[in-house]
């Protein structure tokens, strides 16, 4: 006997699209990656760590000098007063989510998730024996409302799973919004599980907020950052998790029999990169910006109505506002096969009730992929308009 809820589980909509789009020899703006191989002095320290540091388990919470790197750029950047025993460092945040997500459940608890959502999200959910309670949100502001997240709650409810910057509608939540949730929780003792992995992926001046800074958060709080999305190297697979002791503590079970440890000498890259300048961090958004701004301004030459982009790395365009009568996946697929530009349909990050009608993209990419990739997207839009 196999467990149905992994044997049934579909191969995720980013393979699916990846493996379509080298089939045709498509430009890939779907899976979530940049061009590039990093910051070279971070990749460097690892490096040199690998060939002279150890290559034995370092501590199953995470090196100490990883750890003390955490707490110190989360202070910096985001006023966090951490200590060194509310650091787990993971294998990814994937594993963070993992662990927080097996820690905070017991069977029949409900679980509030946001949609459009991390495909990973619900299967954990249900794997921990979990009921999950959506809460749907819509283009072109992707807002949250108050009244909605309340009606979602039930006295079964215990977790709620928060993605800020939001996955794929690159929403920044604003402190009324953020302020909102922590309101819900605390009338209803749930814990936030928040996913922050692209919290250094902001734009137009705006700064992350964590949702554990707002009054009563600090003890049911779980905040989950990723080295991979931090220095542009999504293949480390190096993550953190930041929580209360008592919170902690059962994390830590969790990802003792999960990963146990993470490579050391990719926890020595990180602890260097994260003690990086805010020039650094700067820069690197602007980069993302300019990309974004390009791609956003050669898609609206097209034809295309662009969605607006606050943070992470992708763009949306809503097909229904471009004139496209088609849905998402069916244009998805069209785009790959017909004019050989690969995006994914939203529809793939709800698990009830999608939104159908757009369509992401990933602008952190060279300008040369962005302006052919624009080109395609054109030609693929007039496949379904007159």
């Amino acid at each position: 006997m196999m467990n149905p809820l992994f044997a049934e589980l579909p191969t995720t909509v980013f393979e699916e699209i990846s493996a379509l789009a080298r089939q045709h020899g498509a430009v890939n703006l779907g899976q979530g990656f940049p061009d590039g191989n990093g910051p070279e002095d971070v990749r460097a320290q690892a490096a040199e760590a690998l060939m002279h540091g150890s290559n034995q388990y370092p501590p199953m919470l995470g090196a100490p000098e990883l750890r003390r790197a955490v707490v110190e750029h989360y202070a910096r950047f985001q006023g966090l007063d951490l200590s060194l025993e509310e650091v787990l460092v993971t294998f990814g945040a994937t594993e963070a989510l993992a662990c927080a997500l097996f820690a905070l459940i017991a069977p029949g608890d409900e679980v509030v998730l946001i949609q459009p959502m991390y495909d990973v999200y619900l299967p954990v959910v249900r794997q921990a024996g979990g009921i999950p309670r959506f809460l749907r949100l819509e283009p072109p502001h992707w807002r949250l409302d108050e009244a909605a997240l309340e009606a979602a709650i039930t006295p079964a409810t215990r977790v709620l799973v928060l993605n800020n910057p939001l996955n794929p509608a690159a929403r920044v939540f604003d402190i009324d919004e953020l302020a909102a949730v922590a309101r819900v929780c605390l009338r209803h003792d749930l814990i936030a599980v928040c996913d922050e992995v692209w919290e250094h992926v902001v734009f137009d001046g705006r700064r992350h907020r964590p949702l554990m800074a707002l009054e009563g958060m600090r003890e049911r709080t779980v905040k989950i950052g990723s080295a991979g999305k931090i220095f542009s190297m999504t293949g480390w697979k190096v993550g953190f998790a930041c929580a209360a002791p008592p919170l902690q503590h059962v994390l830590a079970k969790v990802h003792q029999v999960l990963a146990f440890t993470v490579p050391p000498n990719l926890q020595a890259g990180v602890a260097y990169g994260l003690a990086k300048t805010e020039h650094y961090f700067a820069e690197v958004r602007g980069g993302f910006q300019r990309s974004r701004d390009r791609l956003a301004a050669a898609l609206r030459q097209e034809g295309y109505a662009v969605l607006p982009s606050e943070g992470a790395y992708f763009l949306c365009v809503d097909l229904q506002a471009s004139g496209v009568a088609v849905d998402d996946a069916t244009f998805c697929r069209a785009a790959i096969m017909q004019a050989g530009v690969a995006a994914i349909p939203v529809s793939a990050f709800y698990a009830e009730a999608p939104v159908r009608n757009v369509v992401r993209l990933c602008f952190a990419k060279q300008d040369a992929t962005l302006d052919e990739a624009a080109r395609r997207l054109g030609a693929a839009r007039r496949l379904f308009t007159p």
